[in-house]
């Protein structure tokens, strides 16, 4: 029993991430992605010497009815001063075959890892937000399982 315990803690420790800093998912109810929902995302900066990269994240199933998304995203300082914010367009699927991108999960379920910003430097420590919003044009967008972001640090290439 005692063996199995120590293979668990090695495993764990194997699949820590160092670089990660944040990463979260929202789940959307019902897998739809409603225009007046737009998940935030919170995540503390300790080090404003580092450059980091963000991501934001998708999780879709096959239901989803277009080839690509449309995203906007926000950054905002610990004052909530908007830093930054872009409309961003991703394939989600072959925009010619129609065969899904990203990684599969289970099933009919993808995932994908969009880089928003790189190298990202912020000149004071805090808490930071990101907003993600979705920019179709339908009030509700079926087949959006999940969204969120990773927040990592840069890792230089010395």
């Amino acid at each position: 029993m005692r063996i199995f315990a120590v293979i668990g803690f090695l495993l764990v420790l194997s699949g820590c991430d160092q670089s990660r800093v944040y990463e979260l998912d929202h789940d959307l109810d019902g897998h739809f992605w409603r225009v007046k929902e737009i998940p935030t995302f919170e995540f503390a900066v300790t080090d404003s010497t580092q450059l980091y990269n963000i991501y934001y994240r998708v999780r879709n199933s096959s239901e989803y009815p277009y080839a690509r998304i449309f995203v906007k995203y926000s950054l905002m300082d610990p004052a909530n001063k908007e830093l930054q914010s872009k409309l961003v367009s991703n394939y989600l699927f072959d925009q010619k075959s129609g065969v899904p991108l990203g990684s599969s999960g289970i099933g009919d379920k993808f995932d994908h890892q969009f880089l928003i910003l790189d190298k990202q430097k912020f000149n004071k420590t805090g808490k930071f937000k990101v907003t993600l919003e979705q920019f179709m044009r339908t009030d509700t967008l079926p087949g959006v399982e999940s969204i969120g972001i990773r927040v990592e640090k840069q890792i230089s290439n010395l």
